[in-house]
């Protein structure tokens, strides 16, 4: 800065003296210090004791979103150091729990656990509450969940080869636990891509899917592991296929459907955190980082393989992608197998 217009109190040369007056080196340490000290007042810590963090699940409890959900808020809290609490807000397909933190208030302290249906409801619900993409932000998969294609312990079918041959023969039911859910879209994707003609019978619960096609009444059913491998250890029903690109840990000796007749078949749920649209990029990265040391932790490996899933930390731009790909893909599958919108 230009000599000229420097203040007296830092201009070179001599100063005049009076009792009390502060030294001259002192006044200007204490004006160099007042930006670093304004600075200091306004960045506040990202995360604060005093600032709960709520994870809105839009399911009810004792779900797998929910187990995960509180898997994840535990840690969190932990590493964070802050109060973490879970707040299920189930009902419309997951669309009330998210269209509350949508609503809320973008500063890190609201998030949503989502489940497979967040893509799917654009193409199922012709009027949604909120856009999608633009109202969230992304923040990392936490895991992913493939599905088993059940059918019948005395099924005549051994293999997918073998029930596809027999759907082209007569036509066969298939069970799912409702319309738009993803065991119902991934049947489709399977009936579309093998040029089917299949009935669809929706259950309320696995449960009663499993029922149905313990008794026959359904030729095959796609579900998730957590409920499928108790049921596969007891003999009740038969595994011919997953829908994962490459064989499952779990059931390492039973083929994808992709290699065993339908090249290019792939369905991956997932579940994820998001946050509302708007929420600051060092929040964002901050709890992307957490997430992700707490996906790396050995002993929450073991529980997430308990419960038939794998974790699959992303990006915030890698989960945004995944997303906008998933609306596209479950769009297609519901326009070509004429479901129609609520």
């Amino acid at each position: 800065m230009p000599a000229r217009i420097l203040p007296a109190i830092m201009r070179p040369g001599p100063q005049p003296h009076c009792e009390g007056a502060v030294p001259r080196r002192t006044v200007l340490a204490g004006l160099l210090a007042i930006p670093a000290a304004a600075a200091a007042q306004t960045e506040a810590p990202i995360f604060s004791p005093d600032r709960p963090i709520r994870i809105v699940v839009p399911t009810g409890a004792g779900g797998i979103t929910d187990i995960l959900a509180r898997i994840v808020a535990n840690r969190l809290g932990a590493r964070l150091g802050v109060p973490v609490v879970v707040d299920n807000r189930p009902g419309a397909s997951g669309i009330i729990g998210t269209e509350a933190v949508v609503r809320a208030r973008p500063d890190g302290t609201t998030l949503l656990m989502v489940y497979p249906s967040h893509p799917v409801n654009p193409a199922l619900k012709a009027h949604l509450p909120y856009d999608t993409e633009r109202d969230l932000a992304p923040i990392s998969i936490v895991t992913t969940v493939a599905l088993v294609l059940l059918v019948p312990r005395d099924s005549p079918d051994q293999d997918v080869v073998g029930l596809i041959a027999r759907a082209r023969r007569e036509r066969l039911n298939y069970a799912s636990v409702g319309s738009g859910s993803l065991a119902h879209l991934a049947a489709e994707l399977f009936r579309g891509m093998a040029g089917l003609e299949m009935t669809h019978i929706p259950f309320r619960s696995a449960p009663e899917a499993h029922t149905a096609l313990m008794r026959g009444e359904v030729a095959m059913f796609l579900d998730p592991p957590i409920t499928t491998l108790p049921l596969l250890r007891g003999g009740q029903v038969r595994a011919i296929g997953v829908t994962t690109r490459s064989r499952m840990a779990a059931l390492p000796e039973v083929p994808t459907i992709a290699e065993a007749a339908l090249p290019g078949y792939e369905v991956l749920g997932w579940n994820g955190l998001l946050a509302p649209a708007g929420t600051p990029a060092p929040i964002i990265a901050r709890l992307n980082e957490e997430l992700r040391g707490i996906l790396a932790e050995p002993e929450i490996r073991r529980r997430l393989a308990q419960h038939g899933t794998e974790p699959a930390p992303t990006t915030p731009e890698e989960f945004a992608a995944i997303i906008h790909a998933d609306i596209a893909k479950w769009g297609r599958v519901v326009r070509e197998a004429g479901i129609n919108p609520d």
